[in-house]
């Protein structure tokens, strides 16, 4: 648990262990000097030198504000068909049991909060009750880029069917929640409480977000996949093979990362390895990282 003031974040692992693709497929324009020259603190947390493989996690967010308890981005899910991804197909995990451990049941849940709508992050959005897909957090409302929504739809944009990260999601994950009568379609900046803020990234996906948190105790950002690996913050030209427009996903990045570094921010994100939190310094162009152990700020 991370405290920023009167704010918790507390993170709800899904699963935790090697990137889908090896190193050259995962991050576009990857560069394996780079990775040599970062081996010591990338070993073991986040790059296995005997797999060649890149270590990411998949989880939620858990932020307990005064006024709200938000789970932000709702990993993989259960049961959930995705044969294009044998890392979220058929899952069998203890998400839920994992959330009632940090003190929290399903129930208490008022805001669900997606930066998009990707698979892996929309997954337990839903759960399979009596054959049928339902919302898991019965009492949230559900705050979806209203952009997001309708890339995703494939009742309105056909293609997100032949994307294997969208389509499927789309019909068990999201639509179920629209039809509940439970999600709210946000754009452009929007304020949830005092502290917090949903706020446009795009790049990754057209309708992509970002979230502060801002307190006099301090900032904090949520960053979805602006970034997927924390060795981008030493090489941001990097995209993930998975970024909708890469130009665009380039500029969202470096510019996060400076307004984290100016402002001091703790950066959360969504799928770097332990301890899964970082700061970031800047030197001109320059980027680097501190991570941040659980504590309070």
């Amino acid at each position: 648990m991370w405290m920023i003031g009167d704010v918790t974040v507390t993170r709800i692992e899904e699963q935790l262990g090697f990137a889908s693709l090896v190193p050259e497929q995962y991050l576009d324009g990857f560069e394996r000097e780079i990775l040599a020259r970062h081996l010591d603190w990338l070993v073991p947390n986040h790059y296995s030198p005997e797999h060649d493989r890149l270590i990411t996690s998949i989880h939620s967010w858990l932020i307990r504000t005064s006024r709200h308890t938000i789970l932000l981005d709702s990993c993989a899910g259960n049961h959930k068909n995705r044969p294009g991804f044998p890392r979220l197909h058929r899952l069998e995990t203890p998400f839920l049991a994992r959330l009632r451990q940090a003190g929290v049941t399903p129930e208490q849940i008022d805001i669900v909060l997606c930066t998009h709508l990707h698979a892996d992050h929309v997954g337990w959005n839903t759960m399979l009750r009596d054959g049928r897909w339902v919302p898991t957090f019965p009492n949230a409302k559900y705050l979806f880029s209203r952009i997001e929504n309708v890339v995703g739809d494939p009742r309105h944009n056909p293609a997100a069917d032949d994307d294997l990260l969208r389509g499927g999601a789309y019909r068990d994950s999201v639509l179920p929640v629209i039809e509940a009568g439970q999600a709210v379609l946000v754009d452009g900046n929007h304020g949830i409480d005092d502290s917090i803020t949903i706020v446009p990234a795009p790049g990754h996906t057209q309708g992509h977000v970002a979230i502060w948190l801002a307190g006099a105790a301090g900032r904090a950002l949520f960053c979805g996949d602006v970034l997927h690996h924390a060795l981008q913050i030493h090489a941001p030209h990097w995209n993930s093979a998975f970024c909708a427009l890469p130009e665009l996903a380039r500029a969202t990045r470096r510019r996060l990362m400076e307004q984290c570094a100016e402002d001091h921010a703790l950066l959360f994100p969504a799928h770097f390895g332990a301890p899964h939190v970082a700061r970031i310094h800047a030197a001109g162009a320059v980027f680097s990282l501190q991570f941040v152990e659980p504590r309070t700020y």
